[in-house]
């Protein structure tokens, strides 16, 4: 795992985002997208690294948030600006599409 992709859990995560731009990957251990969506978020990190953050979020473990978030499949990727949600993506997707999707957030 890349030391650029942030791990958050119920007890850190309304802290850790509530600044700036934050894209968070909802996922499931058990997800096989959610598996070949983490290198591409790995390669999207080292791009946009200092300007946005990204994290994810195993909704097994955190059903809070992703009860808060309506997460009902995965991946789904929600846009954060300051702690409020901004845009989101629901499925597999490829780096190019996801620069694009960051970039509604500038």
């Amino acid at each position: 795992m890349s030391d650029l992709i942030v791990y958050l859990n119920e007890s850190d995560f309304d802290h850790k985002v509530a600044k700036g731009i934050t894209l968070v990957d909802f996922y499931a251990d058990w997800c096989g997208p959610c598996r070949m969506l983490t290198p591409v978020l790995e390669q999207i990190a080292k791009a946009v690294h200092g300007k946005v953050t990204i994290a994810k979020v195993d909704i097994d473990d955190n059903q809070r948030i992703a009860t808060q978030f309506q997460v009902t499949s995965v991946p789904t990727m929600v846009l954060l600006k300051d702690g409020k949600e901004i845009n989101r993506l629901i499925g597999l997707r490829d780096a190019e599409g996801l620069k694009k999707f960051i970039a509604t957030a500038y």
